[in-house]
């Protein structure tokens, strides 16, 4: 009988549809998650509850985390021309893909976001005092995630 180990979370790859190079090393990723939504409906007379039914999934956003690499990267053009655009072009949507590896580098889990699209784009705080690398943080909406 073979012990299970629970995998670590710092081995992992993203990769991002028409991306390369250091348009997928990134530091951090976070927002896998998924919930049910709620709706509360209350019944006319009773007064000590309220009904709590299921509504579709809800999703937060995507958020990868990484150190700022060159303005003209696939990726940085992909954010710019979507978050600067004032939606005067349709929003180019895409699939992202996390992987959780394990000790060999291959997947044990994958997580697919299907038609991605930058919603947000932050840089680290800018201090003197700080020895620290300049971090950019991008949030991607998208429409649902498929595990695999």
């Amino acid at each position: 009988m073979s012990e299970f180990y629970p995998p670590v979370s710092f081995y992992f790859q993203v990769s991002v549809q028409g991306g390369s190079g250091s348009d997928t090393s990134f530091k951090e990723v976070s927002g896998l998650s998924v919930e049910m939504g709620l709706e509360e409906i209350a019944e006319g007379g009773v007064n000590g509850y309220k009904h709590r039914v299921p509504t579709t999934a809800k999703y937060s956003n995507l958020v990868l985390k990484r150190g700022l690499v060159a303005k003209n990267s696939a990726l940085a053009t992909w954010c710019t021309s979507t978050l600067g655009g004032n939606l005067e072009e349709t929003i180019e949507t895409k699939t992202v893909m996390v992987k959780l590896l394990d000790e060999n580098g291959s997947p044990l889990k994958s997580w697919n976001f299907v038609n991605a699209w930058p919603v947000k784009w932050a840089m680290s705080d800018l201090n003197s005092m700080n020895n620290e690398i300049a971090v950019e943080t991008l949030e991607l909406a998208f429409s649902y995630f498929e595990v695999k």
